[in-house]
């Protein structure tokens, strides 16, 4: 077992391929992170990883560039064609997430990775499988639909990867993942990886099960929780804690918050008093339309839509740079929840706040807490003069239709035996000139 703390290795000293460098230079990416430092060379040797680490420590691209090497450095028989690599998540953001890094950095190998996950989008994710892929990136449930169809097989699978693989246990998923892994190649005639927040008893049995003696590898940082998050605790009675919220909004500047709360009708109540009380939010859950999940996202991204009130649908897998503020509305009821949650602000080195309102109904889940991220939460009573006496009563919120579901993925379209390195890209002359130099 592995256990790394800090790293100064840069990508380039790893013996990364040409047309990855390429586009972690034009990226800006020079040294790895410590999870990406800890795996990428056992990943780069062939062997088997089982990773802990949390969302946003970079372990993403860890995978993805340890995958992207071995295929584009491995030969490849004329007969055979993709998919040579599945990459399984729990969530569609999650999905999208990693399928928009996969586009990043493999954006000068030529290998076309193809999102797959429920909802809208059905037709053109049937029609990118079936015009060849070679990294399938997407949920377990639509991922099974293609290959009972026969859209795709999975006899020539060489990488599989599996992120979040406790968030996979929480969901229902591992009969699936088990009926995937299970029609692939032996786990001796393929690379398999695992991430997780934790490595859990029944993670490793999932890792010994259906891999080959991996490695073990914990990342620790100085705090469970990220660095730079400055975490605080308002006790409050329940019947207060709107109150309290509309009265730190205004004594903060909500450019980019995220609220959370534990269920869809506590979204729809918060969301309706900030409204009430002007503020501009919207609610992103589990039955929100994907349509308009990623506009809502988009507009939260680009600083037109200040706030977001989420279910922990949301805690894993969004990427959004700048959120200032993560309240929790509700105390989540799993200790693992709260380090996703608040996880979500002070990314990539920026700094942000937390602010969680524990009340007689979810205050039972902080003692869980503070003994999973090894350190108590600074906690206080609100003054009264915090609480907002002009409380105006909430706008009624539309009633949601059931979710859909993304459009297809993209990639770039590509026939015959992957591209080695040194191969051309689909970004024509320009990743044609970057791959120079690569080992053919």
């Amino acid at each position: 077992m592995k256990n790394e703390t800090m790293t100064d290795i840069s990508f380039k000293s790893l013996g990364l391929t040409q047309s990855l460098l390429d586009s972690l230079d034009e990226a800006g990416f020079t040294h790895c992170t410590p999870i990406q430092a800890a795996t990428l060379p056992l990943i780069l040797q062939g062997k088997d990883v089982a990773g802990q680490a949390q969302t946003g420590t970079g372990k993403s691209a860890a995978f993805l560039l340890g995958t992207m090497h071995y295929l584009m450095e491995t030969p490849v028989e004329e007969d055979k064609k993709g998919p040579w690599t599945l990459i399984l998540a729990p969530t569609r953001e999650l999905a999208l997430q990693i399928h928009k890094d996969a586009e990043q950095l493999g954006r000068f190998t030529g290998l076309k990775a193809v999102a797959v996950y429920g909802g809208t989008g059905y037709d053109s994710q049937r029609q990118a499988l079936q015009d060849g892929v070679d990294l399938i990136i997407g949920t377990p449930g639509r991922i099974i639909d293609f290959y009972k169809q026969g859209v795709f097989k999975l006899n020539n699978i060489e990488v599989v990867v599996l992120d979040e693989a406790d968030r996979m246990f929480d969901l229902g998923f591992i009969d699936d993942i088990r009926y995937l892994l299970r029609r692939m190649p032996p786990p001796e005639q393929r690379i398999n990886l695992l991430f997780s927040a934790t490595l859990s008893q029944r993670v490793l049995e999932l890792a010994y099960e259906h891999m080959n003696e991996p490695e073990t590898v914990r990342v620790e940082s100085e705090q469970i929780t990220a660095q730079k998050v400055t975490q605080k605790l308002y006790h409050v009675p329940k019947e207060d804690k709107v109150s309290l919220l509309i009265g730190l909004l205004r004594s903060h500047d909500p450019r980019r918050t995220i609220i959370f709360v534990n269920t869809k009708r506590a979204a729809d109540t918060v969301t309706g008093y900030l409204k009430g009380n002007g503020f501009d939010a919207e609610v992103i859950s589990g039955d929100i339309p994907q349509k308009k999940r990623e506009s809502l996202l988009k507009r939260f991204q680009d600083g037109e839509l200040p706030i977001l009130v989420a279910t922990d649908v949301a805690a894993r897998g969004l990427h959004i740079p700048g959120v200032s503020h993560v309240v929790n509305f509700d105390l989540p009821q799993d200790a693992e929840d709260y380090v996703h949650r608040i996880g979500r602000t002070a990314r990539a080195g920026a700094s942000g706040d937390a602010i969680s309102l524990a009340c007689d109904e979810y205050v039972y889940s902080l003692p869980d807490i503070e003994a999973f991220i090894e350190q108590k939460i600074p906690s206080t009573f609100p003054d009264d003069s915090m609480l907002a006496k002009d409380l105006k009563p909430p706008v009624k919120t539309a009633r949601r239709k059931p979710a859909g579901g993304p459009k297809g993925g993209g990639g770039r379209r590509r026939s015959g035996p992957r591209r080695r390195s040194g191969q051309s890209g689909g970004s024509g002359d320009s990743a044609q000139n970057r791959s120079q130099g690569s080992n053919d």
